[in-house]
């Protein structure tokens, strides 16, 4: 062919194209050799199109289109044509016409395929490293590019909600100074003078700062940020989040702005139910209902606390556990009495697996004490056991599962099998995107490994005003102007109003065992900006690959990007990381020295 540029899209020629002339180009999904007919499923971004040659056709152009296998690279010029009564496939757009073939030219050949990206049911079967080290051809299926082109109208809607809220769009660096805030820096040897290094932004959180400081008061960026931590099904080493941050507000102002973000956003692209406004909860109250500060709300079943009703009850397992400082909680299995023995023993052991001594349980048969069945009973007056009943709002048929241990434990326990009985239950619905945001998280947490106090968020946080008094006596108390967004049980995104004053910046770094010396090697530029008028500020960022996972019920994050990493950061298409010439190391002033894994 002399000219093979395309006139049409595959998938969007129809009955009101018949009798025109078109070139298609795209790659072969499935052809079909009848002898004196053969069949292309033609296909591109935009949908898959029948394609016909006919013995009518050239010899040449027949033995060309017999040599198709999946995937060749293709251009077809023909004409359009409705297809004949009861050939019609009423299960792609393009199912009522066909393309007579007059001309084709094989662009590019393909080899073997590693798999066959046709075969969508197929695809469910084949590992996922092979389809990452093969994601050029992954992303030609198209549900690859469905998520490709959700992600853009997602990116695309942001950018037109932020725009029209006055902010500007700010591109901040990608080599930058190493100040851990969490998790390990990614480092970058500066050739010019070797032993220094660049970092790679685990966010722009300080450069967005300075931006504030700098009078710009309404930033954006969609922007990219790396952490060197430990991979789950929801985090990368590299991933998006949209940045943004205001001068001049208040916390409201700024949960206000995300939660109109969020809903106009989602509104625009999804039929996904909402729940407005977001709830909101803090993080004390959080963990004390839901034993989670990213509670899923789809679904009820909260958290009981027994510990007064149990008390001194003369159960030991109980007593030993409230004269330390402990609680005594439950939650309630719906239609719990219908599971075996065995049954229970397992959810039991679920409890143990995450730090529980054990699991004491009551099944309601009748809300009676006559129709309390427990190993615990004994221990308790049938008064008691009424009373435990009507605390947990039991119905008939409940199972009652009861954990007594340190507040931490206890919360994760009870959280964690609270979402265990939802997932059994079908209790979280996939169709409901329920956010909620979750406020005034601790500053600091003990650290009991290493004898020191850590950020909860990063030590740019401003504490609440009034909690400034305990920084001497009680830090542990001291509440932060920090919030997280969390969907169906996930963190979505985190922000806060930020430290202005040095001072209190000061203060913060010292807390978390900063001495003034490295404070001002590591964060002077900081401390130096906010002694120049700098103003009240805050911010929000979140995660842009998360929000794609919950919009396309999801998983793993790896689907959700174009070019993913797998288990400890290896790119099995690039083959990286990768070793370097000794050369390359030798100008860097570097030596590797091997050491155990």
């Amino acid at each position: 062919m002399a000219h093979w540029q395309r006139t049409h899209d595959c998938g969007k020629i129809n009955i009101n194209h018949v009798g025109e002339e078109t070139v298609l180009n795209g790659w072969v999904n499935r052809n079909r050799d009848h002898g004196d007919l053969v069949f292309i499923d033609l296909r591109d971004r935009t949908g898959i199109v029948q394609v016909v040659i006919d013995a009518g056709t050239s010899p040449e152009i027949m033995e060309a289109a017999r040599s198709l296998r999946s995937e060749f690279c293709l251009s077809v010029r023909g004409k359009v044509r409705a297809r004949r009564e009861g050939a019609v496939n009423p299960n792609i757009a393009t199912g009522e016409i066909e393309i007579v073939t007059e001309e084709l030219e094989i662009l590019s050949a393909s080899k073997a395929l590693p798999f066959q990206v046709s075969d969508e049911a197929a695809m469910e079967q084949v590992d996922e490293t092979r389809r990452v080290k093969y994601r050029y051809i992954d992303l030609r299926r198209p549900k690859m590019y469905q998520m490709l082109a959700l992600r853009h109208k997602v990116v695309t809607q942001i950018r037109e909600f932020m725009n029209a809220e006055d902010f500007l769009e700010i591109e901040t660096p990608i080599f930058t100074k190493s100040t851990p805030e969490g998790a390990r820096d990614y480092l970058i040897p500066y050739r010019l003078n070797p032993g220094y290094f660049y970092a790679l932004p685990q966010s722009p959180q300080q450069y967005k700062q300075l931006l504030m400081v700098g009078g710009v008061e309404r930033y954006y960026q969609i922007a990219r940020c790396f952490r060197d931590e430990s991979q789950r099904a929801d985090r990368q080493p590299e991933f998006t989040q949209l940045d943004l941050e205001m001068s001049f507000v208040t916390q409201e102002d700024i949960l206000s702005l995300v939660e109109r973000l969020i809903t106009t956003v989602i509104g625009n692209v999804s039929e996904k139910q909402m729940l407005t406004p977001f709830p909101r909860l803090t993080w004390d109250e959080s963990l004390r209902r839901y034993g989670s500060d990213k509670p899923d709300i789809r679904f009820g079943l909260e958290l009981v606390d027994l510990s007064d009703i149990v008390r001194d009850s003369g159960f030991s397992a109980f007593d030993r556990v409230l004269a330390n400082g402990g609680q005594v909680k439950a939650i309630r299995y719906p239609n719990g009495t219908k599971l075996s023995r065995r049954e229970v023993d397992i959810v039991a052991e679920f409890c143990k697996e995450f730090g529980a001594a054990g699991m004491a349980n009551i099944a309601v048969s009748e809300l009676s004490a006559a129709g309390l069945k427990s190993p615990i009973a004994k221990f308790f007056t049938p008064e008691k056991m009424e009373e435990i009943v009507k605390a947990c709002e039991a119905e008939v048929g409940d199972l009652l599962c009861i954990v007594a241990d340190t507040p931490k434990t206890v919360a994760n326990v009870l959280g964690r099998l609270r979402l265990e009985i939802g997932n059994r239950l079908g209790l979280r619905d996939p169709n409901r995107l329920y956010f909620n945001f979750v406020t005034d998280f601790p500053l600091v947490q003990w650290d009991e490994t290493e004898k020191r106090w850590d950020a909860e968020h990063h030590p740019f946080t401003m504490p609440i005003e009034e909690h400034l008094q305990y920084f001497d006596t009680d830090p542990g108390r001291i509440r932060a102007q920090c919030y997280d967004l969390v969907c169906n049980g996930q963190e979505s995104g985190s922000g806060s109003i930020r430290i202005h004053r040095a001072d209190i910046q000061s203060k913060v770094f010292s807390l978390l065992g900063i001495s003034e010396e490295t404070q001002r090697e590591r964060f002077g530029h900081m401390l130096d900006a906010f002694s120049f008028g700098a103003p009240p500020h805050g911010g929000f960022a979140p995660g842009i690959d998360r929000l794609i996972m919950n919009l396309l019920d999801e998983p793993n994050i790896r689907e959700v990007m174009a070019f993913p990493k797998m288990g400890l950061g290896h790119d099995p298409m690039m083959e990286a990381p990768s070793l370097v010439d000794d050369a390359q190391l030798k100008e860097l002033g570097l030596e590797v020295k091997p050491h155990k894994k």
